[in-house]
C-alpha cells in the first residue's frame, strides 16, 4: 500500500532512481489515487499508481503528445518490480489497468492539461483537474454509492457547476445506454447536492 503523497512520491522517487542508473528514461502520465494524493485533493492509501500514458520525450519540460502504456517496456517493469521488493509494495503497484480508457478515448486536451515533475529518470506527469473530475465521475457512475472511493474523491475535488457540466458531457459520450444515462444522472443529482454544502 502507497500511504498518502510521501508514500506514492517515496515509491516514484525510487523507481526513478533505479532508471537512472541505468540510464534509462520514461515518461508516464499518472491518474486515480495517486494523481489525487500528488496533487493534494486527497491523502489516503492507494493500492497502486495508474499510468494513463506515456508522455512523448522532447527537449522542454512538458511534452504534450501522448500514446497507450501498454504493455509497459520490459526493462521499466523490471524496476517497478524491483521497488516492490525493497518497500514491500505489490509487484504491479504500477499497472496500466486504466490504459483501457484509450479504446474509448481520453477527453479532449488531455495531454496539455498535464504537469510534470521529475524522479532521477522518471517524469511523472499529472493527469489536470479537469480530467481528474471526469475519470472520476465516469468511475462513480461504474461504482455507485455514497461509500464508493471514487464519489469520495470526486466531492473532494468540490468541482464547480461548470466543472460538472463539462464531466458530464464527457461521461455521457462514454456510454449511450439509457441504462447509463439514467445512472448518471442519479450521481450527477448526488454530487450537486452534496458538493453544494462544501462551498
Amino acid at each position: 500500500m502507497l500511504t498518502g503523497e510521501s508514500g506514492v512520491t517515496t515509491a516514484l522517487r525510487a523507481l526513478g532512481e533505479i532508471l537512472e542508473a541505468q540510464g534509462l528514461h520514461y515518461a508516464i502520465i499518472v491518474v486515480g489515487g495517486s494523481a489525487m494524493n500528488l496533487h493534494g485533493f486527497v491523502s489516503r492509501t492507494t493500492r497502486d499508481v495508474d499510468v494513463m500514458a506515456f508522455g512523448e520525450p522532447s527537449d522542454g519540460p512538458a511534452p504534450e503528445a501522448t500514446r497507450p502504456p501498454d504493455p509497459l517496456p520490459e526493462p521499466l517493469r523490471r524496476a517497478v518490480r524491483l521497488v516492490a521488493s525493497r518497500l514491500s509494495l505489490d509487484e504491479d503497484w504500477l499497472n496500466t489497468v486504466t490504459a483501457l480508457q484509450w479504446e474509448q478515448g481520453l477527453p479532449e486536451g488531455f495531454g496539455k492539461r498535464v504537469t510534470w515533475s521529475e524522479y532521477g529518470g522518471l517524469r511523472v506527469g499529472l493527469a489536470g483537474r479537469e480530467d481528474l473530475i471526469s475519470l472520476k465521475l465516469y468511475a462513480a457512475a461504474d461504482d455507485i454509492g455514497p461509500r464508493s472511493v471514487h464519489y469520495q474523491d470526486l466531492l473532494a475535488m468540490n468541482p464547480s457547476p461548470e466543472e460538472l457540466s463539462l464531466a458530464e458531457s464527457w461521461v455521457g459520450r462514454q456510454d449511450p445506454s439509457r441504462a447509463f444515462a439514467e445512472t448518471l444522472e442519479r450521481v450527477m443529482a448526488s454530487v450537486r447536492t452534496d458538493s453544494s454544502g462544501n462551498r
